[in-house]
């Protein structure tokens, strides 16, 4: 049995709260989705995301890779679908980062650049590969990683649940031995806070609770510029 906190927190510039999260130990599944859309709709894309993936999880018995595919088609497809028959809702999507548990060990699937991290012993391993810009086009080009933190194209995503009738989503198997630790975050965290004081704050002999309290706060000391989620879940 894992055990798993989740906690989103607004930021420090941000009017309202975009990021969705899920964490369903009974089910075996655990959920990041960072909206975007204008007024509240982004809002509305995240919480359809992990909604839909739920319910079609909950109303299966197979948990295989294909089943997560296609329970986050099913998302893509729900959320498409509402932004076409509201006009206050056009154009909004959403990343999604999750993990369900398949019995012997877990599957990780993505679409955009929310992450999930593998602390393992002192090593901290970025499990997905972000579908953005800077991920697919500006490092294949050799552009630097400075430049590329203040390039124009750096907050591009090349993928979203909601944007168009299909999605790519990215599947991993992952072996969570015990011990090891899973981070699942919107970019408000890791697209602010570096990768070693992540790992840093992992480490710590706290609990889950706290750990998840401290990534927020670093986020927030950085500036906090995006809303920020996390949920942790330790084997």
């Amino acid at each position: 049995m894992l055990s798993s906190f989740g906690l989103s927190d607004l930021g420090c510039v941000r009017t309202n709260n975009e990021d969705s999260f899920l964490v369903d130990l009974e089910l075996g599944l655990y959920i990041v989705a960072d909206g975007m859309g204008g007024a509240e709709a982004g809002e509305v894309a995240s919480q359809l995301a992990v909604q839909s993936v739920h319910s079609f999880l909950k109303s299966t018995s197979i948990r295989d890779s294909d089943t997560l595919v296609r329970a986050i088609e099913h998302a893509n497809q729900r959320i498409f679908d509402a932004a076409n028959a509201d006009a206050r809702l056009k154009g909004m999507g959403t990343t999604l980062v999750c993990l369900l548990e398949t019995g012997g060990d877990c599957i990780v699937a993505n679409v955009g650049d929310s992450r999930a991290w593998l602390l393992l012993g002192e090593t901290l391993e970025q499990l997905t590969q972000d579908q953005s810009w800077v991920n697919e086009v500006g490092r294949p080009l050799g552009i630097s990683e400075e430049n590329l933190r203040v390039h124009p194209m750096r907050h591009v995503l090349t993928m979203a649940l909601g944007v168009g009738p299909e999605v790519r989503v990215q599947v991993f198997p992952v072996d969570l031995p015990p011990g090891s630790l899973v981070l699942l975050s919107s970019d408000g965290l890791h697209g602010v806070v570096s990768e070693e004081e992540i790992r840093e704050t992992l480490l710590h002999p706290i609990s889950l609770e706290h750990r998840a309290h401290l990534l927020i706060e670093a986020a927030r000391a950085a500036g906090g510029p995006d809303n920020i989620t996390v949920v942790l879940i330790q084997h």
